[in-house]
């Protein structure tokens, strides 16, 4: 279901594949992340690395009462310390997605999938 807002030029719509591609991209970006995994690959045990043109397949956006929430699924590099690098990623991807939908958002999880070495 899109998210729509109104401006004094008409509606603007934004799906949810178009959040999930930006926070893919966000997150990406951030020291330590390899890439994106599919969310799937939690319940069949294989960890796929996406393409940038899949990076939506690794978010997982959801409208709820409070605000929006996204789950993001990511491959670390070997040798990084996890909790700086899924920090990193949720203070950016919170930051890339409220300063270019201007939209709020309740939480960034961050589900490390696998660690690769590099």
């Amino acid at each position: 279901m899109p998210i729509e807002r109104n401006s004094r030029h008409g509606n603007i719509n934004i799906t949810m594949e178009a959040i999930a591609e930006i926070a893919g991209n966000a997150c990406t970006e951030c020291y330590g992340v390899v890439g994106m995994a599919s969310r799937t690959s939690l319940f069949s045990g294989i960890v796929e690395l996406l393409k940038k043109e899949n990076y939506s397949k690794g978010v997982f956006v959801k409208e709820t009462k409070d605000g929006i929430d996204i789950d993001i699924y990511i491959i670390v590099a070997f040798g990084v310390r996890l909790t700086e690098v899924v920090s990193e990623v949720q203070k950016r991807v919170k930051y890339v997605l409220e300063k270019s939908l201007d939209i709020k958002f309740k939480a960034v999880n961050v589900y490390v999938q696998s660690i690769k070495k590099i």
